[in-house]
């Protein structure tokens, strides 16, 4: 099958402008009151290529519920990335891009029988389970699926510990084994998911540990396992991310799973790959001045036009902290205390309960990095509020490095002098409808814009 990759027909390229220029552009913009994002395309593929180098026997299968944008998935697909999905919809979603079926993981303990019967006619064989009445499900819906025996091994400091919910301990998996021997279902591996966000590198070690434990007793009782599935929990946000991580996976592997056992290994990164990719703006709609009773300025409600029913939920479902820097230069102006709430009317629409920022005006603009994972796919549109735009930007080098390996056919694009790039003949021309800026040059601005106004927190082939 053929990946669509469409994502290039919406996006420019820039070489001068930073994320901050590029943002006060589109908020510039006649009419531009909604919330909207700017995906930085040379975030993601960034983080593909330092995967790759820090892990190159782990092949990542992206967390589709992290954040389903499509131009994520078209990338992703198009450099050799497989999907973690979860449903029905997020599976019908990757195959409509050309991915083949085997590049996906049904990676969802506990599956509604009709989603069930879909990845059976789609082929989608490779899924996961950790209870017996999965199996029976399974014996009937899908007799020929490939099994992975989810395991629970938890972290001791993460943002959702998800062994409460699902995963077998691992001295619990022989009834379960022996349950899949006797309906001659087909376990192949072996998963685990310390959970996510999680802060405690040393878990997959244990965890690795513990699941060549079950790769033993499967093997005992006749089961030819091939695939180890180390699960999500990588961070997305910070300095050496996958540094510590990485060489403690590599270093339990090459233990228990070593490169000439003939045991592939996979993983379901989702916010690794996404979170610093998308940068947030949202617009102050309203505000309310809170006075002692000496009419003397305490604090300032602003009231922005996203919150936590969109793309803050993350600060209610896994305690997230949020980071915000005003789009307008200003200044050396003071800060003050203020509070930051979302558009809804529910009085539980509270972004950020305490902050300290210039005195600014409705109208004026909120920028909040860091907001790809668990944003706008997990929000809704309560009280009729969208859900923000995306726009998608590529650097300059990105496109080149994607034109090298991808072999794009809309090479030809306008730059923020005017100027193009200019693929060759054979290649048409598509103007882009959105803007762009230098990746290398925006991290350093918004950075250094944060730095500034030292804005309180709220607390290969792969």
């Amino acid at each position: 099958m053929k990946l669509e990759c469409n994502f290039a027909d919406d996006a420019r390229i820039l070489n001068e402008e930073t994320i901050m220029d590029v943002t006060k552009e589109l908020a510039g913009e006649p009419g531009m009151e909604d919330p909207f994002c700017v995906l930085n395309v040379g975030d993601l593929v960034q983080k593909i290529k330092v995967w790759k180098l820090k892990m190159p026997r782990v092949k990542p299968f992206y967390a589709v519920k992290c954040n389903d944008d499509k131009t994520v998935l078209e990338i992703l697909a198009a450099l050799g990335t497989g999907f973690d999905c979860a449903s029905k919809n997020e599976i019908q979603k990757v195959l409509q891009m050309g991915v083949d079926p085997s590049h996906i993981i049904y990676a969802h303990p506990c599956k509604p029988a009709s989603h069930l019967r879909h990845a059976a006619k789609q082929n989608i064989s490779l899924m996961t389970f950790d209870n017996e009445v999965e199996l029976h499900k399974i014996k009937a819906y899908y007799p020929q699926a490939r099994l992975v025996i989810r395991i629970r091994c938890d972290a001791l400091d993460c943002a959702i510990p998800l062994g409460i919910k699902f995963g077998v301990y691992p001295e619990d998996v022989g009834a379960l084994l022996a349950v899949a021997r006797d309906l001659d279902l087909n376990i192949v591996g072996v998963s685990f998911h310390v959970g996510s966000g999680c802060r405690e590198p040393q878990v997959f070690s244990r965890a690795i540990a513990a699941a060549k434990g079950v790769f033993e007793e499967a093997q005992d009782l006749g089961f030819n396992l091939n695939l180890l599935d180390i699960g999500g929990g990588f961070l997305g946000v910070g300095d050496n991310l996958l540094d510590e991580v990485a060489e403690i996976v590599n270093k339990s592997l090459e233990e228990y799973f070593p490169e000439d056992c003939g045991v592939k290994v996979i993983a379901e990164p989702g916010r690794y790959f996404v979170a610093s990719a998308f940068t947030l703006v949202t617009n102050i709609v309203a505000k309310r001045d809170v006075k002692d009773d000496d009419g003397s300025l305490m604090s300032t409600m602003y009231y922005i036009n996203d919150g936590v029913f969109g793309s803050f939920n993350s600060i209610v479902n896994d305690g997230q902290i949020v980071k915000v820097v005003p789009l307008k230069d200003c200044g050396e102006s003071p800060l003050l205390p203020c509070s930051i709430w979302g558009p809804t009317c529910d009085s539980a629409d509270q972004v950020m309960p305490h902050a300290a920022l210039p005195r600014l005006s409705c109208g004026d603009w909120l920028v909040w990095p860091n907001m790809g994972a668990y944003s706008m796919t997990a929000g809704g549109t309560f009280n009729g509020f969208p859900l923000p735009k995306v726009y998608v930007v590529i650097p300059h080098h990105t496109w080149l490095y994607l034109e090298e390996h991808l072999g794009m056919t809309t090479s030809k694009f306008e730059l923020g002098d005017n100027s193009v790039i200019d693929g060759g003949p054979g290649y048409p021309t598509t103007p882009a409808n959105t803007t762009a800026f230098t990746c290398a040059a925006a991290t350093t601005s918004l950075v250094d814009h944060f730095n500034h106004m030292a804005i309180t927190d709220m607390t290969a082939e792969m």
